[in-house]
C-alpha cells in the first residue's frame, strides 16, 4: 500500500486564460499549480529575470539603516557583522563583509559558537566587540528577539542595525534600524532568507551611492543561503537563486569548487538540489560540531591550499555529523515507538549532540508526520529544536509559553529554544495538549501533492526540457510530481548495500522506463502488477545521463 496520502491537485478550469498561452497541457497544469494564474506572470516566471526583483526600500526601516551605515562609512567607524551559524547566516555574513569591502570598509565578521554560545545575539559577544572598538553592529539572520541585548549595546556606546527574517515577538528591539520583512507594515516579500534581507540592505546602500549593479556580483551567496534555508523559490527568490546559480556555475568560488570535488559528486552543473543535498549539509556541519567560522573562511578564501584543506575538513566533519545523527535518530525513534504515538513527538536525552537535534526532529517529523521536539537536557538548562508539519505552527505554540524560555525563536515549521531543565515537563505537557487540540481529526499521514496524472508515453520527446524551464525547484516551486496508473512491472530488485532502495523497470502502452525507489526497499513484497506510481522525472547521472523515474510512492492499482 502507499505510505502517503495522494492529493491530486485540481485541473486547470476549462476556458482559463492560461490555456491559450502556448504551453503544453502538462506544463500549463504545472504553472497553474504554482499559483501562476495570470498570463502576465508567466513570462517573468519562465525568464526568472529582473522583473521579479523588488525595491529594497519596501522593507521597514531601510532608510534609517542606510543612513546609519553610510554615516559609519564616512566617519571610518569599526563595523561588525553578527551572523548565525547555519548556511543562511554564514552566507549573509560573507555577503555583507565582502560587499562593504567594495567600499573600502573591512568589517569584522562574528559568528557565535553553537555549542558554547548558542543561537542569537549574546551580551558577552557584544561586550567583546565593544572592547575591540566596534561602534556599529549589523546582525544578519538573527537579532529580531534581542531586546535586552540591544539595550546593553546602547549602554556600551554601540548602535545596532538588525537584519533578520525570523518572526518578531510583541516587543521589537530598540535598534537604530530593524529590517525584517515579517514586521507589521512591511511591503516586501516575507519569504526572503536572512541572506536575502542582508542583500537588500547592501542593494539599498549601493543604490543610494549610485552603485546599484555591484551587489549583483554577490548573488551566489544569496542562492546558497536561500536554498539551504528552504525559502520558497517563487517571486524575487526565484530571480535571486536563478542568477546566483548562473554565477556559481560560471565562476564558482574556490571553496564551493573544493566542496564538490571532495563530495565525489558527478553533477556537471550545480542546481538547487545540489545546494540542498551536497553543499548546505557540509557548510552546516561546521557549526553543528565545531565552529561555523570554518565554513565562512572556506567561502571567503582566495587561497587554493586553504580551500582544499577546509573542504577536506568539512567532508570529514560532515561524515561525523551523519554518524551522530544516525545514532541519535535510532535512539529517538525507539523512544517514540516504545510508547503511544501522540500528535506531537517530544524526546529528550542528555547525550543528544546539540548540533544535530534539529536534524533528528526533522527526520521524526517526516517519518511520523507529526510536529517533533528533540531536546538535549542538561543539569541546569536544556536546549531543544523543533520541526513541524503545515497543520501546526510550532513557533506560535512556543510563543504561548514564552515565559518558560531563556531564549527562543524561529518560524512556523522550525524553531528552537532554551529553558531551565526543571520547566521541561511543563513545556512537554503544554505542547502535547495544544497539539492534541489543534490536530484533532487531522489525518496524520504524510501527503504527496500530485501535479497531474499522465501516461508514461507523454513524458518522452521534449517534455523533460520543457519541464526544466520551471527550475530552479525547491520550496514553493517543488519538482513536478506525476501519477501514472495501471503500470506493468517488468522487473524489481533491491538496490544498495543494505537493500534499502529498489530498482524497477516499468512499462505502459509500449513505453518502457527505468525507475528507482529510494528508501522503499522494505516494501519490495508490495510491488505487484499492475501498479499505480507517484514519481519525479530525473536524469540518472550514474548511468549515461539517461532519464528515469524517481518513485516517491506506489500502490496496487485501484487501492491507493
Amino acid at each position: 500500500m502507499g505510505h502517503s496520502r495522494w492529493n491530486l491537485l485540481p485541473p486547470v478550469p476549462d476556458g482559463h486564460a492560461i490555456q491559450s498561452c502556448g504551453y503544453t497541457p502538462i506544463v500549463t497544469q504545472l504553472l497553474f499549480n504554482r499559483g501562476l494564474t495570470e498570463t502576465s506572470q508567466l513570462e517573468a516566471f519562465i525568464a526568472s529575470d529582473e522583473r521579479l526583483a523588488t525595491d529594497p526600500f519596501l522593507l521597514p526601516d531601510m532608510p534609517a539603516a542606510v543612513a546609519r551605515l553610510y554615516r559609519a562609512l564616512l566617519s571610518g567607524e569599526k563595523i561588525a557583522i553578527y551572523g548565525d551559524f547555519d548556511t543562511d547566516g554564514i552566507t549573509a555574513t560573507a555577503l555583507l563583509v565582502q560587499g562593504l569591502a567594495m567600499l573600502n570598509c573591512q568589517a569584522v565578521p562574528y559568528i557565535p559558537h553553537r555549542l558554547n554560545e548558542g543561537y542569537g545575539v549574546k551580551t558577552s559577544a557584544l561586550e567583546m566587540l565593544s572592547q575591540q572598538g566596534i561602534s556599529l553592529v549589523i546582525t544578519v539572520d538573527c537579532g529580531i528577539t534581542a531586546v535586552a541585548e540591544v539595550k546593553r549595546a546602547h549602554k556600551l556606546g554601540m548602535d545596532v542595525i538588525i537584519t533578520d527574517h525570523h518572526t518578531p515577538q510583541s516587543e521589537v528591539p530598540s535598534a537604530a534600524a530593524v529590517v525584517d520583512p515579517k514586521l507589521p507594515g512591511s511591503r516586501a516579500s516575507s519569504d526572503l532568507a536572512g541572506v536575502g534581507v542582508a542583500l537588500k540592505l547592501l542593494q539599498a546602500l549601493f543604490q543610494s551611492m549610485g552603485k546599484a549593479e555591484q551587489a549583483d556580483n554577490l548573488l551566489d551567496f544569496v542562492a546558497l543561503g536561500t536554498v539551504a534555508d528552504m525559502m520558497p523559490l517563487l517571486g524575487e527568490n526565484r530571480y535571486l537563486v536563478s542568477r546566483g546559480l548562473k554565477i556559481i556555475n560560471a565562476s564558482p568560488r574556490l571553496g564551493i569548487r573544493e566542496i564538490m570535488l571532495n563530495s565525489g559528486s558527478t553533477t556537471a552543473s550545480l542546481d538547487a538540489e545540489a545546494i540542498s543535498w551536497i553543499i548546505a549539509p557540509r557548510l552546516n556541519a561546521a557549526g553543528r560540531l565545531s565552529h561555523a567560522m570554518n565554513s565562512y573562511r572556506l567561502l571567503m578564501t582566495d587561497s587554493s591550499k586553504e580551500a582544499r584543506e577546509l573542504a577536506v575538513w568539512l567532508e570529514q566533519t560532515n561524515a561525523e555529523r551523519q554518524t551522530l545523527t544516525t545514532k541519535a535518530q535510532a535512539v529517538a525513534r525507539s523512544r517514540v515507538l516504545s510508547r503511544e504515538l501522540t500528535p506531537l513527538l517530544f524526546v529528550s536525552d542528555p547525550d543528544f549532540p546539540t548540533g544535530i537535534c534539529g536534524l533528528v526532529a526533522g527526520r521524526l517529523a517526516n517519518e511520523f508526520y507529526r510536529p517533533a521536539v528533540v531536546v538535549k537536557t542538561g543539569d541546569q538548562f536544556s536546549g531543544g529544536s523543533c520541526r513541524s508539519i503545515p497543520e501546526f505552527d510550532i513557533f506560535h505554540a512556543l510563543s504561548r509559553h514564552r515565559h518558560l524560555f531563556s531564549n527562543f525563536g524561529g518560524h512556523a515549521q522550525a524553531a528552537g529554544f532554551s529553558l531551565p531543565t526543571r520547566d521541561l515537563p511543563q513545556l512537554e505537557n503544554a505542547l502535547k495538549q495544544l497539539a492534541a487540540e489543534q490536530l484533532e481529526g487531522v489525518d496524520l499521514r504524510s501527503r504527496i501533492d500530485v501535479d497531474i496524472e499522465v501516461k508514461l508515453s507523454e513524458l518522452g520527446g521534449d517534455m523533460f526540457p520543457s519541464i526544466q524551464k520551471l527550475a530552479p525547484f525547491g520550496q514553493g516551486n517543488p519538482q513536478p510530481v506525476f501519477l501514472s496508473r495501471g503500470i506493468e512491472v517488468l522487473s524489481c530488485r533491491a538496490m544498495g548495500d543494505t537493500g534499502s532502495h529498489l530498482r524497477v523497470k516499468l512499462k505502459q502502452d509500449g513505453s518502457v522506463w527505468d525507475a528507482v525507489a529510494f528508501d522503499l526497499g522494505d516494501c519490495i513484497r508490495e510491488v505487484v502488477t499492475p501498479l499505480d506510481v507517484v514519481f519525479h522525472i530525473e536524469i540518472d547521472r550514474w548511468n549515461g545521463s539517461q532519464l528515469r523515474l524517481n518513485i516517491l510512492d506506489f500502490a496496487p492499482s485501484g487501492r491507493e
